[in-house]
């Protein structure tokens, strides 16, 4: 399932705006706030999907019946880019336990490039729901492959993966490669990538965005 969150008319694409406007990107505090703010919104979402179940409360006055979630899930993401989107997520689902990948492009003198999965740090994903975040989903290879190297800790019971902005090949890649009950939250789908992997209009390079141009 593909859930395309920006179809709907609300504050998350005023907050998408500024990601993507060159006038307001060289503000990486707002960048970053706007990616959390993204996150929060999202993990509302989300939350929606999860199993809840009615527990009694004890007020001042009574005994009151209120759904809550029946368990947390798993906050994962990928670095260094996915961390402010994941601290809006972990800002609602504050008892989750989190799972860290490091993912990067390889690149080589032919233009081309591979995504190396470096480290990893997780909890066991067995029979959990696991929320799995990267503010860009260009040709989907990187969230493939984490998840594939998360699957050494367990196989989730659902897997949500969650985008900011995604290209139309990199939904595709990630649902041919992931077979599994899986949800894909995304803001907006652009239908271009470049010859360098990099999704149009997009919005640029979100971890050089966020926290400084790398070497």
């Amino acid at each position: 399932m593909v859930i395309e969150l920006g179809k709907q008319n609300s504050l998350l694409n005023q907050f998408v705006s500024e990601l993507r406007d060159v006038n307001v990107q060289g503000d990486p505090m707002r960048f970053r706030r706007n990616l959390e703010r993204i996150g929060e919104i999202f993990a509302y979402e989300i939350s929606k999907k999860l199993e809840w179940t009615p527990r009694d409360f004890t007020t001042p006055l009574g005994i009151a019946q209120v759904p809550v979630m029946k368990e947390q899930p798993v906050v994962g993401t990928i670095l260094r880019a996915g961390l402010p989107l994941h601290q809006g997520l972990l800002n609602y689902f504050d008892r989750a336990e989190n799972a860290f990948v490091s993912a990067y492009r390889k690149h080589h003198k032919d233009g081309t490039f591979d995504v190396q999965v470096e480290y990893l740090s997780s909890p066991l994903l067995t029979d959990k729901e696991l929320i799995l975040c990267d503010p860009m989903l260009a040709t989907g290879t990187s969230m493939v492959l984490t998840y594939q190297a998360l699957l050494t800790r367990g196989r989730p019971r659902h897997l949500h993966v969650v985008t900011v902005i995604a290209s139309s090949a990199g939904v595709e890649y990630v649902k041919s490669h992931l077979s599994e009950n899986i949800t894909i939250w995304a803001v907006a789908i652009d239908e271009e990538l470049t010859a360098q992997s990099y999704i149009v209009p997009g919005l640029g390079d979100a971890g050089d965005l966020a926290y400084g141009i790398k070497v």
